[in-house]
């Protein structure tokens, strides 16, 4: 994931999750929040309840890999806060991505093919 597209300041993190909605799946939780930037950023987190420090950068590997490929296809105007869960560690990457779009797709983020948001719950 490209650097203009994360969020990395801790005063950034806190407001996201303190004023955002979360949507919770699993394997991670999706927080989000609008923004009046007109791009979208992203944070990627793993707690220490996750595992070791290798097992929680491997996790924020794998989530920030999700999200190359639907950084083009979601809503901008957003900052998004994604966090890793301790089955993380184990699941194969196509679940996460699935994880991933699904939890996207129930906030309304994700532009389907045919122009459409996803549904918001």
């Amino acid at each position: 994931m490209k650097r203009e597209f994360r969020l990395r300041r801790s005063t950034d993190f806190k407001r996201v999750r303190r004023s955002g909605k979360s949507y919770a799946h699993p394997l991670l939780v999706l927080i989000v929040l609008a923004s009046t930037d007109p791009g979208v950023r992203v944070g990627v987190a793993a707690g220490r309840s996750v595992g070791s420090a290798v097992e929680r950068n491997r996790a924020k590997r794998r989530l920030r890999a999700c999200m190359d490929g639907l950084l083009p296809r979601l809503t901008p105007g957003w900052d998004i806060i994604l966090l890793a869960r301790k089955p993380i560690v184990s699941a194969k990457f196509d679940s996460i991505q699935s994880a991933v779009s699904e939890l996207f797709n129930r906030a309304g983020l994700l532009i389907t093919q045919d122009g459409v948001h996803g549904t918001s719950q």
